[in-house]
């Protein structure tokens, strides 16, 4: 299918794309179009105008400052999978990343732009809220920054109004061991469901578990049920399995891609999964 007529246009500047959107409530930021223009193609999206802020300088940040990663919302998502940087700083981002889409998906999406599309299927949306990551959104009314746990409302929808442009990502940097896992029919496929783990210990013992689960609800969203058999025990093969099985609490959809059952069970095994990997850190 083709897209409804749209107008495109290229800003030179941050602020010209941020009054360019102001000045039309149906206009569109456009950054990868990795998920934009699909939804565009079915009809489900109909900007009037695509204000193209994929080349934005200002959007291609990716450093650190003292205990934070700071990842410009512009940056490709290939490149900061492979940037030594992120292995070094925050290797749970580097292998959320490696789980969405193909390569070909990764070389042209962008970190904000995933972000900022919400799905609730999303690694990136996980990988923010286990390690407690900040944006920071930029609109005619100044900058603003927000946590992710206040960022991602509905499916597909965030706390931005539609004339803000989410402009960067910070991530803390503070030792905690972390893992991923996922699970799908096909490599590349939306998974049934994920698992981002972020686990800080003390003296041996779990002191702080931030488990987030995607694709088992309208967002990606915190495990507590989990978290809780976690925090105070020490993480071995039988915390593991009982926490796997307290994340079966979630109430995941029903639609054609899986029953709630069958996402579950796939959740049980991406926790157990997940774990496995901080506990082998």
């Amino acid at each position: 299918m083709k897209p409804p007529p749209f107008d495109y246009v290229r800003p030179d500047s941050l602020a010209e794309a941020v009054r360019l959107l102001a000045a039309d409530e149906d206009a569109k930021a456009l950054a990868g179009g990795q998920s934009l223009l699909p939804m565009m193609n079915f009809r489900l999206a109909r900007p009037s105008v695509l204000v193209d802020i994929g080349r934005l300088p200002e959007l291609s940040a990716l450093r650190r400052e003292d205990d934070v990663l700071v990842i410009g919302a512009g940056v490709r998502q290939r490149t900061a999978e492979t940037a030594q940087l992120v292995r070094e700083t925050c290797p749970l981002l580097g292998r959320a990343l490696r789980h969405i889409g193909h390569h070909q998906i990764r070389s042209r999406g962008t970190i904000g732009g995933s972000l900022a599309h919400a799905d609730p299927a999303a690694e990136l949306c996980a990988a923010a809220l286990a390690l407690d990551a900040e944006v920071v959104v930029t609109g005619s009314s100044g900058r603003r920054t927000i946590p992710a746990a206040e960022l991602f409302v509905a499916p597909y929808q965030t706390s931005l109004s539609e004339e803000e442009i989410l402009t960067e990502v910070r991530l803390p940097i503070d030792g905690a061991r972390s893992g991923f896992a996922e699970i799908s029919g096909r490599s590349g496929d939306f998974a049934l469901a994920g698992v981002a783990a972020v686990v800080r210990f003390e003296d041996g013992e779990v002191a702080d578990a931030r488990l987030v689960g995607l694709g088992v609800g309208g967002t990606v969203q915190r495990l507590t049920d989990a978290e809780a058999v976690l925090n105070g025990a020490a993480l071995d093969d039988r915390t593991i399995d009982s926490a796997a099985e307290a994340s079966g609490s979630a109430t995941p959809p029903d639609d054609f891609h899986a029953d709630p059952a069958t996402r579950l069970a796939a959740l049980r095994a991406a926790v157990q999964r997940a774990l496995k990997q901080v506990s082998n850190a």
